[in-house]
């Protein structure tokens, strides 16, 4: 099953039916790549590695919402722009005592929804969820879409107050009719579950639209799964091939993934070998497992880069550190030498200890 998370916070996962499960597996020929535009055979290939699960996209890296203030002042708000300079400065005690004062002074939502950023993560103050939680209320009855969408986290969350799951769904409703993508992106998530809203994969991926369209790389990764296996939208892999290319480039490791296997097998867009592996690289880098298991093949084989078993060997171990464990690279690397073998071991160990968080 594939789990796609919210980003805003720590919960747990929306799961997409088995009827809408990407596979993930490289399936390189044995011998020679096929000719351009011809997707990978369904059969098992002699080097095929088994299908493994694709992990949840990453939610945003903060334990609290973090909404983003506007940078750019207005005519008649001269000085909401030096409250946001002095928060992406790091000088957070300047900007609570300048949103202070155009909160209270100004009734300024955006000064508002800063104060409840501060209050929320304990920045410049100590926190307090209960201030955060009334800081948002106030940005978001003025219209606040950021501060309707870090409310709704609260909420389902339980921070400054009990869970209030429908109080949330009204929240990222208004947030994502006014623009908001983060908004957009966790309501369609809450259509794709079907628990705390009825079921609507139509609605979801509307939705998830919505957040794509507005830069967002975690809807356009989701979506591009809706594509990939028509849920809620035709199948077309065209479209699903934009989408991941799009979210590759914005840094999702997940899309870069499945981005590469798209170019190596030529699913949706011109079959470009070198860039898949190059994006496999990548990927294996920022620590995927999935990407890590397939560059150990495409090493092991030499289908798609030169052959490098003390490479391969390094990635095979990685991965199965990290619960990727592969018999068919184990068979495929089992006639290397010993003092090839202690190399990739080497490597290997170097870069978990380098990597453990």
């Amino acid at each position: 099953m594939k789990c796609l998370r919210p980003i805003g916070v720590a919960l747990g996962c929306t799961m997409l039916a088995s009827g809408a499960m990407a596979q993930l597996s490289i399936t390189p020929p044995a011998q020679t790549p096929p000719p351009a535009k011809k997707e990978a055979p369904k059969e098992k290939p002699k080097v095929h590695a088994p299908v493994a699960k694709k992990p949840a996209p990453k939610p945003a890296a903060a334990p609290t919402p973090t909404p983003t203030p506007s940078p750019t002042a207005t005519p008649d708000d001269p000085n909401v722009d030096l409250v946001y300079g002095a928060y992406q400065r790091g000088m957070y005690k300047t900007a609570f005592d300048l949103a202070t004062v155009r909160a209270q002074n100004n009734n300024d939502a955006k000064a508002m929804t800063m104060l409840g950023e501060l209050y929320a993560n304990g920045l410049g103050v100590k926190r307090d969820y209960v201030k955060a939680d009334d800081w948002y209320k106030r940005a978001s009855d003025a219209g606040d879409r950021e501060a309707m969408f870090a409310l709704a986290m609260m909420r389902i969350a339980g921070r400054g107050g009990t869970v209030d799951k429908d109080s949330a769904v009204k929240l990222l409703a208004s947030a994502a009719k006014l623009g908001e993508p983060k908004a957009a992106y966790n309501l369609a998530l809450l259509y794709l579950d079907g628990q705390t809203l009825p079921q609507d994969l139509k609605r979801s991926a509307e939705l998830l639209r919505m957040a794509a369209d507005a830069g967002s790389p975690e809807a356009q990764y989701a979506l591009a799964t809706f594509y990939k296996e028509g849920t809620g939208v035709p199948k077309d892999l065209e479209k699903a091939a934009r989408l991941l290319q799009a979210a590759s480039l914005a840094d999702n490791v997940d899309a870069e993934v499945e981005y590469a296997i798209a170019l190596y097998n030529g699913a949706g867009t011109p079959r470009n070998v070198p860039a898949a592996v190059a994006l496999l690289r990548k990927a294996a880098r920022q620590n995927s497992p999935i990407a890590q298991n397939r560059l150990a093949h495409v090493l092991a084989t030499g289908a798609g880069a030169p052959v490098d078993k003390v490479e391969a060997l390094k990635w095979h171990t990685v991965a199965k550190t990290a619960g990727k464990g592969d018999p068919d690279l184990d068979d495929i690397l089992a006639d290397m030498s010993p003092e090839d073998r202690a190399k990739g071991e080497a490597a290997a160990r170097k870069w978990i200890g380098n990597n453990v968080k």
